[in-house]
C-alpha cells in the first residue's frame, strides 16, 4: 500500500481528481488530493499567492502523511512538486509527472513555455487589467484540455475551472540536486496531448530524465479520460 498525494494543475482543484481517488483506494492505497492556495475551496487572497506558498502548501500534507509519499503533479504541477521536493525529499518516495512541466533549476513555467510560443492554450489564455491572473477562454476548453473525456466530467470542469495567479508561472524554481533533486522522478506521457504536446514533453525529459517513462493514449486530462488506467499506472510506479 502506498500514499499518493495528488496536486492539480493551472486553474484546476482537487476536484479533477474525482474519479482517480476511489480507482486508487480500490487498489489499496491512501490518497490525499489538495487544494492549492487560491484554488478549489481555498479562499486565500491572489495577493498571498506565490510559487513557495504552493510549494508549502503541498509540504504540509506531505509532512502530515505517516510514511513517504508518491508525489504526483499534473500540467504545471509538475512545478509545484519539483519546488515542495526541495523542501522535504526525505519524505518523498518518488515523483511522478503526468504529462507535466519539468523544469530543471532556474527555470520558470514562463520561460519553459517559451519553446512552444504557438500553444493553443496560451493563446486562448488572457491576463487581467491588473496583470495578475490568467484566464481560459471556457469557449475551447473542451477542445484543448477535455476532448476525450465525458460531457459530465466537462460541465464539472467547466463549473469550477478558477483564475490562475500569474506570480507563481513566472517565478524559478531553486532545486539542488542533493535534496529535491536526489528524489526518483516517473514520467507519465499523454499521446495525444494538445496542452503540452508529446514533442514537449519529451524535450522537458531530454533535460531533466525520468526513469521510467510510461505512456497513456489520452489527452490533457487523463483524470477523467482513463482514470482506470491512470490509477493503473501510478500504482506500477509506486513499485
Amino acid at each position: 500500500m502506498t500514499t499518493f498525494v495528488l496536486v492539480h494543475g493551472s486553474w484546476h482543484g482537487s476536484w479533477c481528481w474525482c474519479r482517480v481517488v476511489p480507482e486508487l483506494e480500490a487498489l489499496g492505497h491512501r490518497v490525499l488530493a489538495l487544494d492549492l492556495p487560491g484554488h478549489g475551496d481555498d479562499a486565500t487572497p491572489v495577493a498571498r499567492i506565490t510559487l513557495a506558498a504552493y510549494a508549502e502548501c503541498v509540504a504540509a500534507v506531505v509532512r502530515g502523511a505517516a510514511e513517504p509519499v508518491v508525489l504526483v503533479g499534473h500540467s504545471f504541477g509538475g512545478i509545484v512538486i519539483s519546488q515542495a521536493a526541495e523542501l522535504i525529499p526525505e519524505r518523498i518516495s518518488r515523483l511522478v509527472y503526468l504529462s507535466a512541466f519539468l523544469p530543471a533549476n532556474g527555470q520558470s513555467m514562463s520561460r519553459l513555455a517559451t519553446a512552444d510560443p504557438d500553444n493553443p492554450v496560451a493563446t486562448s489564455s488572457s491576463i487581467s487589467a491588473d496583470q495578475q491572473l490568467i484566464s481560459l477562454d471556457l469557449v475551447r476548453v473542451r477542445e484543448l484540455l477535455y476532448a476525450d473525456c465525458p460531457d459530465s466530467d466537462v460541465a464539472l470542469a467547466i463549473e469550477r475551472l478558477c483564475a490562475e495567479p500569474v506570480r507563481p508561472f513566472i517565478t524559478p524554481v531553486a532545486l539542488t540536486s542533493g535534496r529535491g533533486g536526489s528524489v526518483p522522478r516517473t514520467y507519465i506521457e499523454c499521446l495525444n496531448d494538445i496542452a503540452i504536446p508529446l514533442w514537449f514533453q519529451r524535450q522537458m525529459q531530454a533535460t531533466v530524465p525520468c526513469d521510467p517513462v510510461y505512456a497513456l493514449p489520452a489527452g490533457h486530462s487523463p483524470f477523467f479520460a482513463v482514470p482506470a488506467e491512470l490509477a493503473r499506472l501510478l500504482g506500477d510506479a509506486a513499485l
